[in-house]
């Protein structure tokens, strides 16, 4: 099961933006003129009725709280920092009357981050990854061997040639040191190695940090890091090491520039000295569709020049990559794919084929902060079986296994957590749809004025309106459901000079409304009259909405989504 971090349910907390149907950077005017339009609605003196006026006096209050804190420039600041919780929180006392909105915003990361540093002593951050090489190749050399020798086992052999394993874990232990202890430690055939390192950053400011650290494995290792913001799109940072090893000291230096070109480029240039010194320059451009990266290195003993492409699927939270290098070494040409699976997993598949490197498929897993890496040598040389094989297996092994074991897991965690959600917030929904029930009947005197004004001018004539998991366009004589409630009175409401605008936030905070589907996907669905012509529209629950509008679709017959 994943772990919950889901934060409470959007619907279920007031939005005062929302309830007075107003945009987030409305003026004050504009947020008065919605006040008294849901005052002429809600005030308890507008109702006679002793039980409407005991429920004109509910909502008016809510009404009056939300245009309190909107039209007050410190309390809005405050809200929209940290919502309600921040006008309740203890501690804004100290904030004095005569501070500007942009002060209280910094006092309050202020006590953000009083309170973060009383959590720094308990958190940590454990990173870590595994390794495992794998030596595949006799699935494919075997098969090479002349007729003339006697072939092989019967069964291929395959080993595991090498592990390596990483893990650190950072201990803040102020908001400005943060100490972090890692390891290493690989074999291969048979040799291994380890090396533990112990270290200390310090943040000098906010552009600038120093770290110092040192740690045993090869020999005695002194190492020191650097890192500054030189302009407003230019950074430098520099790692510098000395190892007393056996064979004497050894230093390395690496050094590197970075500048942000526009927005998501990145240009980098890097220095590094040592055994294996080498110049880099890189590019680097990251969009919300792809990712690609460019490098050329020129080194000893090798140089090589490199190009890697990310084509990002958002709806199907997929990866697909590509790449290939080019040097003095040889060739190198991958391709592969990375999938999220669940909110803390990811997988992803590469082969990568090249001279003299031959065939190798990597398979990566990442959990949370831990990842396995699993590189499959297939073969020494590139041939086309291997690749092949090494291609479709990893394909349809993934489509079964997420068939038949991921999606029943990820759907029923869903379903629990829909599940859950509901018992957690039955009492809340509970009033939540007893206010708009009652909202709805003190609407209904301006809803039949609104209506009859809109006729006479042949306006906008709201004639249904549906809000909750509504599915495809079906019978209009479907009955509503537990997850679908009417709200064409709300609607009709909402109409001022024949045009109804409401701004990009969950419908079910607007007056007459309330979350009928906790968890599940809603739209809203209005079909009017317009200059006597019939329209239908229908979007999505944090949609912006603005009608009469060209591109609503006229309805050439009587049609509304099924529920």
């Amino acid at each position: 099961m994943e772990e919950d971090n889901s934060e409470p349910n959007s619907s279920l907390e007031d939005d005062y933006y929302a309830f007075l149907n107003v945009s987030r950077d409305a003026p004050t005017d504009e947020i008065t003129n919605a006040y008294r339009r849901l005052s002429r609605l809600y005030h308890p003196d507008k109702h006679v009725d002793p039980a409407n006026k005991r429920e004109a006096e509910i909502i008016f209050n809510k009404t009056k709280k939300a245009y309190e804190v909107l039209k007050d420039p410190h309390k809005r600041a405050i809200y929209d920092s940290v919502g309600i919780k921040g006008l309740e929180t203890d501690g804004w006392e100290i904030i004095q009357r005569s501070k500007t909105p942009q002060e209280i915003r910094e006092e309050y990361e202020r006590l953000a981050r009083q309170r973060e540093e009383r959590r720094l002593q308990q958190r940590t951050n454990p990173k870590g990854n595994i390794t495992i090489n794998i030596n595949a190749t006799d699935l494919f050399n075997r098969y090479g061997y002349d007729l003339d020798y006697d072939m092989p086992n019967s069964y291929p052999a395959i080993e595991v040639s090498g592990m390596a394993i990483n893990q650190s874990i950072e201990a803040p232990l102020t908001s400005r040191n943060t100490s972090s202890i890692s390891g290493h430690l690989s074999t291969h055939n048979g040799t291994g190695q380890g090396t533990i390192n112990l270290t200390n950053r310090y943040t000098l400011s906010e552009k600038s940090w120093v770290e110092l650290g040192g740690g045993a494995g090869a020999g005695p290792l002194l190492l020191f890091k650097a890192f500054r913001t030189l302009y407003r799109r230019t950074f430098a940072q520099m790692d510098t090491f000395v190892l007393f090893g056996n064979n004497g000291i050894r230093t390395g230096i690496d050094a590197t520039m970075g500048v942000n070109l526009d927005s998501g480029s990145m240009g980098y240039l890097t220095w590094r000295t040592g055994s294996s010194s080498s110049m880099t320059t890189s590019f680097v451009k990251d969009t919300e569709t792809y990712n690609t990266n460019v490098s050329v290195v020129f080194g000893v003993p090798h140089s090589h020049l490199s190009f890697a492409f990310a084509w990002k699927r958002k709806e199907t939270k997929m990866k697909i990559r590509t790449s290939i290098k080019i040097g003095t070494a040889g060739l190198t040409i991958e391709y592969g794919a990375e999938k999220k699976v669940s909110e803390q997993s990811t997988v992803a598949a590469a082969m990568a084929v090249g001279v003299p490197t031959g065939v190798i498929l990597k398979l990566r897993l990442t959990r949370a902060s831990q990842t396995f890496i699993f590189p499959i040598q297939l073969c020494d040389e590139p041939l086309p079986s291997p690749v092949f094989y090494g291609t479709v297996v990893p394909l349809v092994i993934f489509a079964v296994v997420k068939r038949f074991i991921v999606d029943p897991i990820v759907n029923e965690q869903a379903q629990a957590e829909k599940k859950r959600q509901k018992d957690t917030y039955k009492s809340r929904m509970a009033e939540k749809r007893k206010e708009a029930v009652a909202a709805v009947n003190l609407m209904s005197v301006a809803f039949a004025r609104i209506r009859s004004e809109e006729e006479s001018r042949r306006g906008l004539v709201i004639i249904s309106a549906l809000y909750g998991k509504l599915t495809s366009q079906g019978d209009p004589g479907a009955d509503l459901s537990d997850e679908v409630i009417d709200v064409t009175i709300p609607i009709q409401c909402l109409v001022k000079d024949s045009k109804l605008v409401i701004y990009e936030s969950t419908k079910s905070q607007l007056p007459g409304f309330y979350d009928p589907c906790v968890g599940e996907d809603k739209f809203l669905y209005i079909q009017y009259l317009f200059h006597n012509q019939l329209h239908q529209t229908t979007i999505q629950d944090n949609e912006p909405l603005r009608i009469p509008r060209q591109y609503c679709t006229p309805m050439l017959s009587s049609q509304r989504p099924s529920v």
